[in-house]
């Protein structure tokens, strides 16, 4: 049982991404900056910043389809110093356009996404996976609640996010369970001398449920409406 906290401020947005544009190889490119700065604490997938950390930003790049570099978790650091952040970050990479974002809020929970889905298809698959890097993400994801979560519960938002995502793909009439390179980052409140932390983040906890009804919605704003 989590200790009793007050109630979380659920009236100001946590995520305000900045929105980047910059011009790469001759491509005009977007990225997605949020800086919240210390107090926070990451679960991610993501190339740069992967794992669970203290972590004080989160950017989602978009780069050129056919993606070649063998360095993204450099490049990534790159483009975030560029932008000013500091600190140690999150980076995530999508083919995406990521001017396309969309967010979506319950309760205090929040989710922005960036969706494309060119290539999708589902987790268990006959085919045989890849050694190599993967290619930068499609659906890629981020979330940020108000309160503390144990590392346990960061991964099971982590679960919950990605669940979520793949409700929102069959609402949407989608024959898949995602992309082969979907990536998502978690962002919860790092715990406070005194405070206590919350246990579950499943879907049918307090905070996962909302985490959940965010990123479904997000993620079906995100989608792409054409063929």
């Amino acid at each position: 049982m989590p200790a009793l906290l007050p109630p979380p401020r659920t009236g100001l947005r946590l995520l305000n991404p900045e929105r980047l544009t910059r011009v790469e190889d001759g491509e005009r490119l977007h990225a997605l900056l949020w800086s919240p700065g210390p107090g926070w604490r990451m679960a991610s997938s993501a190339v740069l910043g992967g794992g669970i950390a203290d972590r004080a930003w989160v950017l989602n790049a978009q780069v050129a389809h056919g993606y070649r570099r063998t360095d993204p978790a450099r490049h990534l650091a790159d483009l975030a110093r560029a932008a000013g952040a500091r600190g140690t970050g999150v980076g995530l990479m999508t083919a995406a356009d990521v001017s396309a974002s969309a967010r979506a809020r319950d309760g205090g929970a929040e989710a922005v996404v960036t969706a494309g889905i060119s290539v999708r298809g589902w987790a268990a698959s006959p085919e045989r996976g890849a050694v190599a890097p993967a290619a930068p993400g499609t659906i890629n994801i981020i979330a940020a609640l108000p309160v503390a979560l144990s590392d346990a519960a960061l991964v099971n938002a982590v679960m919950t996010a990605t669940e979520a995502k793949v409700q929102a793909l069959l609402d949407a009439g989608l024959d898949c369970s995602g992309t082969p390179t979907d990536a998502v980052c978690v962002a919860a409140r790092a715990e406070q001398p005194g405070a206590g932390l919350h246990a579950f983040a499943g879907p049918r906890s307090e905070w996962g449920a909302r985490l959940a009804r965010a990123v479904h919605r997000a993620v079906l704003s995100a989608l792409p409406t054409g063929p």
